[in-house]
This record gives C-alpha cells, sequence and structure tokens, in this order.
C-alpha cells in the first residue's frame, strides 16, 4: 500500500500597495467631504484615518471617509493587514473658507468657483503689494498670476506679493485658477504705483451698515398722518439695496419706541454705519427735537416724547463711524415754559449727520401725489439716497429740489447740520476683516427682529391642500397668505377665511390706509386666495396661532362644510425681541392725566383730517400741537388749519 504525504499549503504574502492616494480639498464651511483611499494586498485590509493633531478620527476606519467640514485640517489614512504589514497615505489638507458662499451652485462637482476676487489696488512705490484671491474646489485649485498677460514666475499661490513694489509691477493683473475638472479666470485688476505725494486717500469703508425707521401715524389724542406707511416701506427698500440692514416699524408708543431704540444700539459699533429715521409728528424746543409717540397725551410734554439729541448721543458712544439722523417732522416751537432734557454732550465727534426735513420754528408737510401719499422731504430723498455721492451732497440735492417745489414754496426748507470729517457715503461699501465675530453678534440680533415663519403645506380630511406663506410688509407688520393649491376629489367651491389668536386688530384698515397697505401687499404676493395682516406685532406677549378656515361644498350632498387647522407661528419678527417688556417695567412710572390708549384702539371722536382736506397734491401739516394751561376747550387741529392760506396743508408736527 502506498504512502502519500501531504504538503502544507504557502501562502504568498504580498505587501500593501496604494492604488490610489486620496487629494486635498478647499471648501465652504458646512460643507460634506469624502476622503478615499485605494489599496491592494493580501487577505483583509484594515484602514483607520488620522489628523495632524494625531487624533484617530472616530468612525474612520474605512477605505472613504466623509467629513463635515468646519475648520482646516490635515488627513492621513494607515493601512494594514494581518500580517503586520502597514502603510500611509500621503497628507492631505481639507482647507476650509469661512467667507461667502451664495453664489456656489447647488449641484457643485468640484469644479473652481472663485469665492473672492483680488481688488484694484494703488501703492506707494518701495511699499509692499499684496494681491488675494480665493477659490473652492475639489481637489483644491492651482494658482498662476499674470500681469499684463505673461505668466509669473513662481507666484503659484491664491496671495501674490511683492515686498518693495517698483513702477515696473505696475499694470493689469489676473490670475488663473484650474484642477482637473476646469480652469477660470478672475476679473483682471489694475495696480497703480505712485509716488508719496500723489497717493490718493483710501476710500472710506464700514463694518456694518444698520438704520432703524419709525413711522408714526395712528395717534391717540393728536391728528392722524397718511404719508409714513409708504415714506419708511420705500426707504427701507432702498436702504437694503445700499446694504444696510432694516428694522422698520409703525406706530410706537414712547416706550416702545425707546426699546426699539436700546435694540438699535446693541447693532452698532466701532465702524458701523448707523442710520435713524423718523416720520411723523413732532416738534423742538431749546434747540432740542423731539417725536411725539402715538400715545403722546394732549397737552404732553418732553417726558412723553423721545427726544433726538438723545439717540444721537448713544450712538455717538457706541463710536459708530458715521451717524445720520433723518427727521421728516415739524420744528415748531411749543410750551416754551417747559424744562428742555438735560443732555450733557459728549467731547467733539465727527462724522455725525442730522437731516431735517425743515428749518427751525418750521412746519413739514406731507402730500397726496399721484394716488399716494409722501412726506415731501421724504419724496425728494427716496429720489437721490442711492447716489454715492457724499451723504451731505445727497442732501444738499433733495434740499434743492424741496427748494423749488412750489407746494411748500416759503413754507418749508430742508436744514442740515453735519461734523464730516472724511466723504462718507451712504454707498460705501462694507468691508468685514478684523470684525467677523461683531459681524456674527450683529447678524443674530438683527435676524431675531426680521425672521419670517416658515411656509406651511396643509392637508385637510377632505383631501383639499392649502399653502399658508407669510411676508413682512414691515418689522412690526406681518401678512398671512393661503392659497387653495389643490382640490379633493369630492369638494367644490373652495375658499379660505384667516384669523389669529389672539385677535390682532388691522389699524390700517381705515380709508386711504387700506388702499396703500393693499397696494404694497401687490408686490409681494402671488394672488392668494385670502390674505390676514397683522400689525402691531411688538405688544405680542404670547405665541402667536394662525386659524386657517376652510369652507367647500361636498359634491355629492350639495352641503356647505367647513373644516379648521391651526398654525403656530411664535412670536415672528419684532415681537421675538420684546419690545413690551420695557413698558411693562415702567408703566407703574407713567400714570401720568391722560391716557396713552394702545394701538389700534385709536378714538373715534379725534379729527381725521386727511379725509377732509387731503387731495392730490394738496399737502397737509405734520404737527401736533401741545395745548395751552389754561382749563379751556380746544380742537387737536392744529391753528395754521384755520388760516387761508394753509388751508391746503398736512403738517408732521
Amino acid at each position: 500500500m502506498t504512502a502519500f504525504r501531504t504538503e502544507p499549503c504557502q501562502i504568498m504574502i504580498r505587501e500593501i500597495f496604494l492604488v490610489r492616494h486620496p487629494f486635498s480639498v478647499c471648501v465652504p464651511v458646512g460643507h460634506e467631504v469624502t476622503l478615499s483611499v485605494r489599496a491592494e494586498g493580501t487577505g483583509i485590509l484594515n484602514y483607520q484615518w488620522f489628523t495632524d493633531e494625531v487624533k484617530e478620527v472616530s468612525g474612520g476606519t474605512e477605505a472613504d471617509l466623509t467629513i463635515k467640514a468646519k475648520k482646516t485640517k490635515l488627513y492621513v489614512c494607515r493601512v494594514n493587514d494581518h500580517f503586520c504589514n502597514c502603510v500611509f497615505s500621503d497628507w492631505v489638507k481639507v482647507k476650509v473658507l469661512d467667507i461667502d458662499k451664495s453664489g456656489l451652485p447647488v449641484y457643485w462637482q468640484g469644479e473652481p468657483h472663485i469665492a473672492v476676487n483680488p481688488k484694484p489696488q494703488t501703492v506707494r512705490q518701495g511699499s509692499k503689494l499684496t494681491l488675494h484671491c480665493a477659490a473652492f474646489g475639489i481637489p483644491t485649485p492651482n494658482y498662476q498670476w499674470y500681469r499684463n498677460g505673461q505668466p509669473l514666475l513662481d507666484k503659484t499661490s491664491d496671495m501674490l506679493q511683492i515686498d518693495r513694489a517698483t513702477v515696473e509691477h505696475g499694470g493689469s493683473y489676473l490670475c488663473s485658477i484650474s484642477n482637473v475638472l476646469e480652469e477660470t479666470w478672475t476679473e483682471p485688476v489694475n495696480v497703480d504705483i505712485v509716488q508719496t505725494e500723489q497717493l490718493p486717500p483710501a476710500a472710506p469703508t464700514a463694518t456694518d451698515k444698520v438704520a432703524l425707521l419709525i413711522g408714526n401715524l395712528n395717534y391717540s389724542n393728536h391728528p392722524d398722518l397718511m404719508a409714513p406707511i409708504m415714506d419708511v416701506h420705500e426707504l427701507a427698500n432702498l436702504l437694503q439695496q445700499l446694504g444696510f440692514r432694516v428694522v422698520s416699524l409703525l406706530d410706537l408708543t414712547r416706550e416702545e419706541m425707546l426699546a426699539a431704540i436700546d435694540k438699535f444700539m446693541q447693532l452698532l459699533d466701532r465702524g458701523v454705519y448707523g442710520l435713524f429715521y423718523y416720520a411723523g409728528h413732532g416738534y423742538e424746543h431749546a434747540g432740542r427735537n423731539y417725536l411725539v409717540a402715538v400715545d403722546a397725551p394732549q397737552p404732553y410734554r418732553p417726558e412723553n416724547c423721545v427726544c433726538v439729541q438723545r439717540v444721537m448721543l448713544s450712538m455717538q458712544e457706541r463710536r459708530t463711524a458715521l451717524s445720520v439722523i433723518l427727521l421728516d417732522t415739524c420744528r415748531k416751537w411749543y410750551n416754551q415754559d417747559c424744562i428742555p432734557s438735560g443732555i450733557m454732550p459728549l467731547g467733539p465727534s465727527g462724522n455725525t449727520v442730522y437731516g431735517y426735513a425743515t428749518c427751525e420754528d418750521a412746519e413739514a408737510f406731507e402730500v397726496q401725489d399721484g394716488g399716494k401719499s409722501t412726506g415731501i422731504f421724504t419724496k425728494y430723498l427716496n429720489a437721490h439716497i442711492l447716489q454715492t455721492e457724499k451723504v451731505t451732497h445727497v442732501l444738499e440735492k433733495v434740499s434743492e429740489d424741496l427748494g423749488r417745489d412750489p407746494l411748500v414754496t416759503g413754507k418749508q426748507q430742508v436744514e442740515i447740520k453735519h461734523t464730516l470729517k472724511e466723504p462718507r457715503s451712504l454707498a460705501d461699501p462694507v468691508r468685514t476683516t478684523g470684525h467677523t465675530r461683531e459681524l456674527h453678534l450683529r447678524d443674530a440680533c438683527w435676524r431675531q427682529a426680521n425672521e419670517l415663519p416658515r411656509k406651511k403645506q396643509l392637508k385637510f380630511v377632505c383631501g383639499v391642500e392649502v399653502e399658508v406663506s407669510f411676508s413682512a410688509l414691515f418689522s412690526n407688520v406681518l401678512v398671512a397668505f393661503a392659497t387653495v393649491k389643490t382640490t379633493g376629489p369630492r369638494t367644490q367651491d373652495c375658499t379660505v377665511t384667516l384669523s389669529s389668536i389672539p385677535p390682532i386688530q388691522d389699524i390700517f384698515s381705515g380709508p386711504g390706509r387700506s388702499e396703500e397697505m393693499d397696494s404694497l401687499l401687490h408686490k409681494t404676493s402671488d394672488n392668494p386666495d385670502c390674505t390676514l395682516r397683522l400689525c402691531a406685532l411688538q405688544k405680542l406677549t404670547e405665541s402667536l396661532v394662525i386659524k386657517v378656515n376652510l369652507h367647500y361644498t361636498r359634491m355629492d350632498s350639495k352641503l356647505r362644510q367647513t373644516e379648521s387647522q391651526q398654525v403656530d407661528i411664535g412670536k415672528p419678527l419684532v415681537a421675538s425681541c420684546k419690545l413690551h417688556r420695557r413698558s411693562h417695567a415702567t408703566t407703574t412710572k407713567k400714570q401720568e392725566g391722560a391716557s396713552a390708549q394702545s394701538m389700534g384702539n385709536i378714538s373715534s371722536s379725534k379729527p381725521r383730517l386727511h379725509q377732509t382736506l387731503a387731495g392730490p397734491c394738496r399737502p397737509f401739516t405734520r404737527k401736533a400741537e401741545c395745548a395751552a394751561k389754561v382749563a379751556v376747550t380746544r380742537s387737536n387741529e392744529p391753528e395754521e388749519n384755520d388760516e387761508n392760506e394753509l388751508q391746503d396743508f398736512t403738517l408732521r408736527h
């Protein structure tokens, strides 16, 4: 019998070979990135990813590592087998740029996307020249700088630096940015090399631009106004075009005005441009300007109003780069025996601008112009405010136009006071370098007053779908829209109604005002089936609930039926800022004779001057007269309206 000998089976062990290394990438904050390595070896291969902090990446035990980029880091992958063989991939960098990514395509595939273009430079001869650009890319883009169309040797990073610039370094620069997917080019920029005496001053910039706009029109104890609705709305839109963060508010009590101004001051800081605008009744006394709140009693005193100079003082204390106050209100003098507000001025402070709709002891007017109400000062202000000239030059043009208006010739003239020491313009660019943290804090504070509720899709039992969306006319006026998107198979004649819990009265539903508010709605909606205007949100102390009532006819029974759903939208827009808290805290201190009625509950006995006097292009005074001390019954109507020469005017006093 033959015996067979079995030889042991030998396994050929080979070294681990990396077929593909990961590659570096450059992405915006929060972008999802996948790093990959591919290897060949004997048996099962194990993977472990590490960062430059010599830390194992949690969960990084696969050939593919997916991360959400938060900050720039280096990564490497170790590959090993069960035979004590080990190899490392190349180190790669995940570069994270915390810059604007708004132009990045939704379905970006990694091709170079330029986020920062170089800026034109004027450099003193012998000084350092620096040009910078930045681009996202997967893989990380390569850079090559060109001057006058010729590639520059060794200038292959995102930053070009020349330590001592000479005349030869002047010219047109651009940068080629490429990776394996695509090549793109930055915008060309000019670099001028000048002698010291030729160097122009640096163009002014702002670290941020913030505006607070207040319009008071529904007064408890004084004549109502019409124009602040359109004045505030149009000016807010224009300032947003200039890059301002805008908070716009209508009909505030004194305590609400002060609370809003306090919030406004939190948005100001060193280098910020701050702008405060007011349209409504006002007056002047002893060099102080006072803004009349909607709850000001009759007669009123300085303590019932808001002092403009206190606002400017607070703005100066924040060390703003530019402080602008624009007042479309009267400046007639009343209560001469009242003690003016005591204000200790700061030391000499530059870059402050006052733009008054009218001069001392004079009135400001509003007019029906082309079917809409407007303050005459604001009408011309809006016509010029987008210009890039120095802010005082813009106001001078407003003054010239108003001076040529025959409606107010000899009755109203713009006055400008300023301490500008630099040619600053409302159109100056915002440069946040070195101020990123402060910008984020201001952004969070500003968003608090401007955050809209999200759009809601409601499906009713009957099968009908209704969309509820929202738009802000002002920071304290929200509009809810309801639109029937789909009808059910057994329903017809569907209609929708909206209401709120708690109920909020629409204080702009009166004659004239409703038409102007409705004209704003037409610009913000796409023909909804129902709208609900929610006013005075600064008074809201609890979550706001929108009740959606769907009315329809059943096709089988022909019966009319109703279904309801509720949408809790929390505290929208300025309601989240809790301006009412200051009002509650000071209520016990303010028990003065005349009652301060809440917004939306205006006395029906007071005169509605616009309904009787204002016609097309007929101005009306913005004046709320403070009654004399003697105990006689007097109308709240301004004295000037009893004179023949001013029968057509509406004063903002």
